[in-house]
């Protein structure tokens, strides 16, 4: 018997009372009448860029204006023709490091808070922490209401689950990495990318 089986065991064995789970029938989650209009206001009180587009063709226009010091672009993206480095191709994941901006694709959006699904579509996928401005592209179809919605679609196909059997890991990301434990002073970029566009394509 292993020692986590072992460990798992005798915490169940411990168990003195058991209780049912709790009804979820009385939660009833906002909604909006228009949820795009939301998720947009949201992303961009985060502090999310938000550029909306007709094609993908636009993106590296976008990367331009937002980004024009940007010398290293990390994307597995075919639409990404400015990308200088590919998260599938890479050795390890530190030849990302100095990456100035990784562009992912996000397969949805929630309104309530602004964060979108971002599944692991590339190899190494530190490229959506490492990078120092992190862009998401993601059709703007593809926004839900509220998380119990959002957790309801993220295991059909449609939003990039796959049984989690190829990378096992996705995250939902709500604007750039920002933190105020030290000092309540607010610091971005403190565990992930200190800027964040979200491209919306129609």
């Amino acid at each position: 018997m292993s020692t986590r089986k072992e460990i798992i065991d005798r915490c169940r064995a411990s168990i003195k009372t058991r209780h049912a789970r709790p009804s979820l029938e009385d939660l009833h989650p906002e909604t909006y009448p228009d949820t795009l209009v939301k998720f947009i206001a949201m992303a961009e009180s985060v502090g999310c860029n938000v550029a909306r587009v007709g094609s993908e063709d636009e993106i590296d226009d976008i990367l331009r204006s937002v980004y024009p010091d940007a010398k290293v672009v990390a994307s597995n993206l075919p639409s990404v023709k400015s990308a200088t480095v590919n998260p599938d191709t890479v050795e390890d994941a530190q030849a990302l490091n100095h990456t100035d901006v990784g562009v992912v694709r996000a397969f949805l959006g929630v309104a309530e808070n602004g964060s979108v699904w971002i599944p692991q579509t590339m190899r190494e996928r530190d490229v959506c922490f490492i990078s120092e401005n992190l862009v998401a592209v993601m059709p703007e179809s593809a926004v839900v209401n509220n998380m119990h919605e959002a957790y309801g679609k993220i295991t059909e196909e449609e939003y990039g689950y796959d049984s989690f059997s190829t990378s096992g890991y996705g995250v939902f990301v709500a604007g750039p990495s920002k933190t105020a434990d030290i000092a309540q002073v607010l610091v971005k970029g403190a565990q992930a990318a200190r800027g964040m566009t979200l491209i919306l394509v129609k």
